[in-house]
């Protein structure tokens, strides 16, 4: 048995590092009820561990090839262990956004060295046991954060989501260190820091601009410079990554239709899928005044669905062409989104619970898919670019989802509101209501209002909601369709099949240099 305690070490981290992406869910109406944050200040304590994520997961890549995989791995186990503890004991809002993008940055570390240490540790039939067992603890993951989520805040407190990571990130950089190897890549050339920089500045100009721009404020002089910053830090990155000997991200893949498809997919597929599950939350929570354990298992039905029909598809996708399993899958993930568009101010939870297991479906088809897909896109010696891009790709949809849905959401309850009359609540109500403080709106009603109140604050909600869902809808239908054409587009003989990995293994590839020889193996 000890031959699988490096597989251990692995899979605690990265069990770890993607629960906290959904774990945070079912936390945010207690974590803007105890911290008084605004949908923004929500807003970023999503998007914060997502974006350095998504930004420094590429760099991560490099920077372990040169520096050491086992180095980098418990760098950042022993950074994401730290920020934990800060996001547990924050008493504002700002100390926990920072600690979050912090966590994101120890998470980028492990998730971008995890493949590469089981794929170096473990040859031949133990290799495809570790990738199989990994993948499974990595799907399993996606599934348990909601409900894990649930039970800490109802029986401990939001804090305790983030406190759960201490020992669990002890015991993981202790096996590692007894258990793991030291590698690394002696042909590893040197760090795109300006190609990370500028891709850094680009995507977080972006999504403030987007989040600042939700609440009404779009043309101050703070949401107009940093719009100009994001349109600068891109311009540079495109010219650094062009002229780069080492490019973090090669501009030239872009010029294959299927990969462009790929890259398009999974971005795509996080925003469509999961950036509206927050709003979700909002709304079971604060609105239904459902418990955060029951909160967390209303999104069970997607995950639970997604993961069975991962494990059932693997097995016959092969046979399906590329372009038909992700453009299908993308599409049905569309349509979910769209069938849980029904809500008004007496709908139950249960109303979700038809376009949740389509969407389910739908995530179910595209995720065993996806990362083979992307690396059969391009040539086998820039495979772990395009495993690393695919999961870049992915984060940054999950963040500029959950900002451009923040806007939706913000601006129909605004428009709600101010079309019943205000009913003579107080201006920051819609504010209110988009940061999970139903029960505040509603207490504050005026005298001999209540009932009228309570009635306008569950149907702007649910019109709100509407209007998320159908944005999203209509986002995964179209996008569909543009994936199907630029993957069709390829040349027959040149066209990926949808060839799959150990089905939950898609969820998270490695992006470094032993990605193609992964694929190989695989294979």
């Amino acid at each position: 048995m000890r031959k699988w305690w490096p597989l251990v070490a692995v899979s605690l981290g990265v069990f770890m590092l993607l629960v906290d992406v959904t774990i945070v869910i079912v936390a945010l109406p207690g974590i803007g009820s105890d911290l008084k944050t605004s949908l923004s200040d929500l807003q970023w304590v999503m998007d914060g561990y997502a974006l350095t994520l998504a930004a420094l997961l590429l760099g991560a890549g490099s920077l372990a090839d040169k520096s050491g995989r086992r180095r980098v791995y418990v760098g950042g186990l022993s950074l994401f262990a730290v920020a934990s503890l800060v996001c547990g004991i924050a008493q504002d809002p700002a100390v926990l956004i920072a600690a979050r993008a912090v966590q994101g940055i120890g998470a980028a570390a492990m998730l971008a060295t995890a493949m590469a240490l089981l794929n170096i540790t473990y040859q031949g039939k133990d290799r495809g046991i570790a990738f199989g067992v990994w993948g499974a603890v990595s799907g399993a993951a996606a599934a348990v954060g909601p409900v894990l989520g649930g039970l800490l805040t109802e029986y401990f407190g939001w804090r305790w989501i983030f406190l759960v990571n201490l020992p669990v990130s002890i015991a993981a950089i202790a096996l590692a260190l007894a258990v793991l190897p030291e590698s690394r890549n002696p042909k590893a050339g040197r760090m795109d820091l300006a190609g990370i920089a500028s891709f850094s500045v680009t995507v977080g100009s972006l999504v403030f601009v987007l989040i600042r721009g939700g609440t009404g404020d779009w043309t101050s002089a703070t949401t107009i410079g940093f719009g100009t910053l994001a349109v600068v830090a891109l311009a540079a990155f495109l010219v650094i990554e062009t002229r780069s000997s080492h490019p973090m991200l090669d501009l030239s893949l872009f010029r294959r239709a299927p990969f462009l498809g790929v890259m398009l997919c999974s971005l795509l597929f996080s925003a469509v899928a999961f950036a509206y599950l927050p709003y979700t939350s909002l709304w079971v929570q604060s609105v239904l005044e459902l418990s955060p354990v029951s909160g967390g298992l209303v999104v069970l039905p997607m995950s639970a669905v997604a993961f069975v029909v991962s494990a059932l598809a693997g097995k016959r996708l092969p046979r399906v062409p590329a372009w038909l399993a992700l453009g299908g899958g993308l599409a049905l993930i569309g349509a979910g989104s769209l069938l849980q568009a029904r809500l008004d101010a007496d709908a139950s939870w249960t109303a979700l619970i038809p376009g949740l297991v389509l969407t389910g479906f739908g995530v179910g088809v595209v995720s065993p898919v996806l990362a083979a897909t992307a690396m059969a896109a391009v040539p086998p010696e820039r495979g772990g670019m395009a495993s690393g891009s695919m999961n870049t790709f992915r984060q940054l949809g999950q963040a500029l989802g959950i900002a451009v849905l923040g806007v939706v959401l913000q601006q129909s309850l605004t428009r709600a509101l101010d079309s019943a009359g205000g009913a003579g609540l107080d201006p920051s109500a819609a504010t209110a209501l988009g940061s999970g403080q139903a029960h505040q709106v509603i207490a504050e009603a005026p005298a001999g209002q209540l009932e009228a109140v309570g009635h306008l604050v569950r149907s702007s909600f649910a019109e709100a909601l509407n209007d998320v869902m159908f944005v999203s809808g209509i986002t995964g239908l179209i996008g569909a369709v543009v994936v199907v054409l630029l993957i069709r587009k390829a040349p027959a003989a040149a066209r990926p099949a949808a060839a799959t990995a150990p089905a939950p293994v898609a969820e998270t590839n490695g992006v470094n240099g032993d990605a193609a020889e992964l694929q190989a193996t695989r294979t």
